[in-house]
């Protein structure tokens, strides 16, 4: 790598070495060269859409506040969250009216997911003729991830069946994906956090069979071995701030990749005939950090601005032995009004929280600019379901984090009942240059969201 002043230099480049390839974050010393540098990207710092799906709903009496505005008080499901109280927004009254049975009978776990990003019915069969809509994400990508590696990333902590019947006459394929790249076509979501690190980081250039890549990764050869001489080159040329970001960039990078190879020892019990698949840690909350941390060096080196992240499939009947919790989640969920499993239920919630909550924070930290990787990206949690026993999709568990740099947050917003949640995501997609009139049931902006 030559001189700064030599430099030709696209926000695309990569720090280079045998068979790793390191995208880089935004560093300001490039000036508009360290930039994207097609027309269209004319955003110092783009915008980022992330969308998390919790399955079987919430235990809403612990979800939801009980003032209005900036100075409500965060429920005990939400407590986790009090670092960035000011970064996020709850929002309740928002409803999905294509996830009720419209005639169709049970089957409200499959439609929860299968509605959730894509405001449409989906058709009832449990064979190949799967049918319901593109999901906001993917209308997304086409005007955000057209500058980027991948224009978007799907991932998820359970593994999913794409065929057969999964509830109640629904396809599988409608509980295990959130995202549809058409109306016939689901994005199937990784689940091994190894499997995205090496997608992310690794070339596939390096004349490797897959075996000698394997062998290579179980030596546990730290990819960025290959890359630091090339960064040390690349750090004199930059200004002091940008020296520290580069080097907390790369901690950070290293840090992921020592806790994707060298996953906790601990063991906690699997769920009732739940098999955790080879290659993730049996730890759930290391896997969910890791995926989350995942999507947070993919943002931050622009390798994509539109990613999904479901936490549990559709019905994920997952125990949470390690909380205390020895029931299937989606058992659970059924609670018939009993004190105990709403207990329970309410301590699965906090625990999804609180790894959002972490994931925040660290998105906190990433600085661009004059503010963070979080100001640049709008992120919605919840789930399609209200309370996993009544089955309702109306006044949904929702919150809106981040994106300060594009919309007003910290507040406590309740809307009319059964506002439709895809005027949240046409509100979304008219950020991200969206110029459509209509998404699912969606038509017009959330007027009580205040844009920057």
């Amino acid at each position: 790598m030559t001189r700064r002043n030599d430099w030709s230099f696209s926000r695309r480049s990569f720090l280079r070495g045998v068979g790793a390839a390191l995208a880089l974050p935004y560093l300001e010393s490039l000036g508009p060269l360290g930039q994207l540098a097609e027309a269209a990207d004319v955003n110092k710092h783009p915008l980022r859409l992330l969308f998390v799906f919790v399955p079987n709903g919430m235990h809403m009496p612990h979800w939801i506040p009980t003032a209005m505005g900036a100075k409500y008080e965060l429920p005990p499901t939400l407590r986790a969250l009090h670092k960035v109280k000011d970064d996020f927004s709850v929002l309740t009254g928002l409803s999905l009216d294509a996830g009720r049975a419209h005639g169709d009978g049970a089957g409200d776990h499959a439609r929860a997911a299968a509605t959730f990003l894509t405001g449409m019915h989906p058709k009832k069969t449990g064979g190949a003729n799967i049918k319901v809509g593109m999901s906001v994400d993917q209308v997304a990508a086409k005007s955000l991830g057209r500058n980027t590696r991948f224009p978007s990333l799907e991932l998820g902590i359970e593994r999913g069946r794409m065929a057969g019947s999964c509830d109640s006459g629904y396809s599988c394929a409608y509980s295990s994906n959130v995202s549809w790249r058409s109306e016939r076509s689901p994005n199937a979501k990784e689940i091994v956090p190894q499997r995205v690190f090496d997608r992310l980081f690794k070339s596939n250039k390096d004349g490797l069979t897959d075996g000698e890549r394997d062998a290579r990764s179980k030596r546990r050869a730290s990819i960025l071995d290959a890359v630091l001489q090339d960064a040390k080159k690349l750090r004199k040329g930059l200004g002091k701030s940008d020296q520290q970001k580069l080097d907390e960039y790369v901690d950070s990078v290293r840090e992921v990749e020592k806790r994707i190879q060298n996953p906790a020892k601990k063991k906690s019990s699997p769920a009732e005939n739940y098999k955790v698949p080879k290659g993730i840690p049996n730890n759930p909350a290391q896997h969910m950090d890791q995926m989350f941390d995942l999507i947070r060096l993919a943002f931050q080196t622009d390798s994509t601005r539109v990613a999904t992240y479901m936490m549990g499939n559709a019905g994920s009947n997952r125990s949470y032995r390690f909380l205390g919790v020895r029931e299937g989640h989606h058992r659970l969920s059924h609670h018939g009004g009993d004190r105990k499993k709403h207990m329970k239920i309410a301590t699965i919630n906090r625990f999804h929280v609180a790894r959002f909550a972490r994931f925040l924070e660290e998105m906190k930290k990433v600085k661009e600019g004059e503010g963070t990787l979080l100001d640049n990206t709008l992120i919605v949690f919840g789930s399609g379901i209200g309370d996993g026993n009544r089955h309702n999709h109306n006044n949904l568990p929702i919150l809106l984090a981040g994106g300060g740099n594009h919309i007003k947050t910290g507040e406590h917003l309740k809307f009319k009942n059964d506002t439709p949640l895809c005027n949240l995501y046409f509100s979304l997609l008219r950020k991200a240059g969206w110029r459509g009139q209509r998404f699912g049931d969606g038509t017009k902006r959330l007027a009580q969201l205040k844009m920057l």
